[in-house]
């Protein structure tokens, strides 16, 4: 019985986020035709996450280790087990911002407006498409422009429930090359509320809670630390996550 409530919930839960995505879709398109319109963007997206998890019932309850400044931008580094994760940066991003993701969500029908226009696309086998990405993100991160990062490189369908596993270091490096602090993020259950896309295990209603570390700051390392920020951030997000 719970398991055909769990799948039932998942199919009202993309209904709902089908009508939504449909609804938003004109303004998505009208805002992404110029760059000065993407703050635009961005807060529909905000807009849109916040509704589509309420009329799911799913709540996010932040916890933040220090106040953040507000005028500051991060590279928010996040676990990803969820897609409710996306929703979860978005809402929790302050000024501007911008995603990272794999290469294939070009061509996801809703996703795909942003990383064809704000967010960046990367492919992790070419070199050339991760050299490129890189660049871009650097350029957006020295004009002030946040970046939302899933260092896993993806969701891990290897174990239930999820285990962190080892991050990939680009997003590291970058921080100390640009000397912008790394803000570290414990999803901490979204996955026992939708695993992936609920495909196999089904959604459920619930409360999401998120522990916001305090940030990393980078301007004292150098380059060749990047394995040692890596370390730290893995652990740091590690100490939070809910095991089972």
């Amino acid at each position: 019985m719970i398991k055909l409530l769990r799948h039932a919930h998942r199919i009202y839960f993309l209904l709902i986020i089908l009508v939504f995505s449909i609804l938003f879709y004109p303004l998505y398109w009208l805002a992404a035709r110029k760059p000065r319109w993407y703050g635009i963007l961005n807060k529909l997206r905000v807009y849109h996450s916040k509704i589509c998890s309420i009329l799911a019932g799913v709540r996010f309850r932040f916890t933040f280790e220090v106040p953040l400044d507000p005028i500051q931008h991060y590279i928010y580094c996040a676990n990803h087990t969820s897609n409710l994760d996306i929703m979860i940066l978005c809402i929790l991003a302050q000024g501007r911002f911008h995603f990272m993701g794999k290469a294939e969500l070009e061509n996801n029908p809703v996703l795909g407006i942003f990383f064809r226009t704000i967010d960046i696309a990367v492919n992790r086998e070419s070199k050339i498409s991760a050299f490129r990405a890189f660049k871009k993100a650097g350029d957006n991160l020295a004009n002030g422009m946040s970046l939302l990062i899933f260092p896993e490189g993806g969701i891990q369908d290897e174990h239930y429930p999820p285990q962190l596993v080892p991050f990939k270091n680009g997003t590291f490096r970058l921080a100390i090359e640009k000397q912008v602090p790394v803000l570290p993020i414990s999803i901490v259950n979204a996955w026992a509320l939708s695993w992936d896309d609920g495909s196999k295990y089904g959604t459920r209603p619930g409360i999401c809670d998120i522990y916001i570390h305090k940030p990393i700051f980078t301007e004292h390392l150098e380059i060749k630390q990047d394995d040692q920020l890596k370390l730290e951030v893995f652990n740091t997000i590690n100490s939070k996550l809910v095991r089972t």
